[in-house]
């Protein structure tokens, strides 16, 4: 049996569709469906899925292989993570999981304002991706940087730093109104902050927004003012800062990485790459103009 195929057969069941699956496993969805029906034909070609109008659904011989499924899953991850931590070589891909503030903030270093560099071999991936542990534990990603660490879990967790965040408008624009996320990411913490400051001032909500890149855009056109990182607003030249950096909607990053990757030489290439950065950059990341 081909662990690829067992591996598709869990990503449909998680995911619910071959399209996701695909999406979720970085496959054509034609891949998928040859696999999952090989993995279907190990077991006398009875069909594991009940075939829906929304997706496909574990039927019950299917639902009693998920158990030893994940048990494989588990050993073939733990084995592939461990063949990565053996390789000496600082050469390959480091897919890094994480927001798109501090991501964007990576790219920029990569051939930026720094002095510190990652080996020439090492190439970077950077994916905003919100489930952390899923995708370090499935090896969707071999490292996270995120806001808060893990509960649980075999990771090795270390603070990188903190953004200072204020408020911006475009230089010398009136940008009475307010730039802030949509209602379903009302519980971030500069949301929060903005919509005190609406209630406090009656100044309109002008735009509602998912992304930072968009509140950039919006901040740097006059539409309204709204928050961004410092490292983001004092460097550019449209725009002025309106406040002091605010110390409750600060966001600190952790590095998180499954123990096993730890030692994986490019790996620890990317964390001492990462560390150095952020003490490099601390003014620049606090806002300290």
């Amino acid at each position: 049996m081909d662990w690829n195929d067992v591996r598709v057969f869990l990503a449909v069941a998680r995911q619910g569709s071959m399209r996701a699956a695909g999406r979720a496993l970085g496959l054509s969805q034609p891949t998928i469906a040859r696999r999952l029906a090989a993995f279907e034909a190990a077991f006398g070609g009875p069909s594991l899925f009940d075939r829906l109008p929304d997706g496909l659904r574990l039927n019950a011989v299917g639902e009693q292989l998920v158990p030893e499924a994940e048990i494989v899953e588990t050993a073939m991850l733990t084995l592939e993570r461990r063949r990565a931590a053996a390789s000496p070589a600082l050469s390959g891909t480091v897919r890094v999981s994480t927001g798109e503030c501090a991501a964007g903030f990576l790219a920029r270093c990569l051939s930026g304002p720094t002095t510190t560099a990652l080996p020439s071999g090492i190439t970077l991936e950077l994916v905003d991706e919100l489930r952390q542990t899923a995708n370090l534990v499935r090896r969707q990603a071999d490292m996270a940087l995120r806001h808060e660490p893990p509960e649980g879990g075999d990771f090795y967790i270390s603070k990188a730093g903190t953004f200072a965040c204020a408020v911006y408008r475009r230089r010398g624009a009136l940008a009475g109104g307010w730039v802030t996320y949509t209602d379903e990411q009302a519980h971030y913490a500069p949301a929060r902050w903005v919509q005190r400051q609406v209630e406090e001032t009656g100044q309109p909500v002008v735009l509602r927004a998912s992304s930072m890149l968009m509140h950039l855009e919006a901040i740097r056109a006059g539409t309204g003012r709204g928050v961004l990182p410092c490292y983001v607003g004092d460097g550019h030249p449209l725009l002025e800062r309106l406040t002091p950096p605010i110390p409750e909607i600060a966001a600190e990053y952790w590095i998180i990485v499954h123990r096993d990757l730890r030692r994986s030489a490019c790996v620890r290439a990317v964390i001492d790459w990462i560390k150095a950065l952020f003490a490099e950059q601390r003014d620049v990341l606090a806002g300290a103009i």
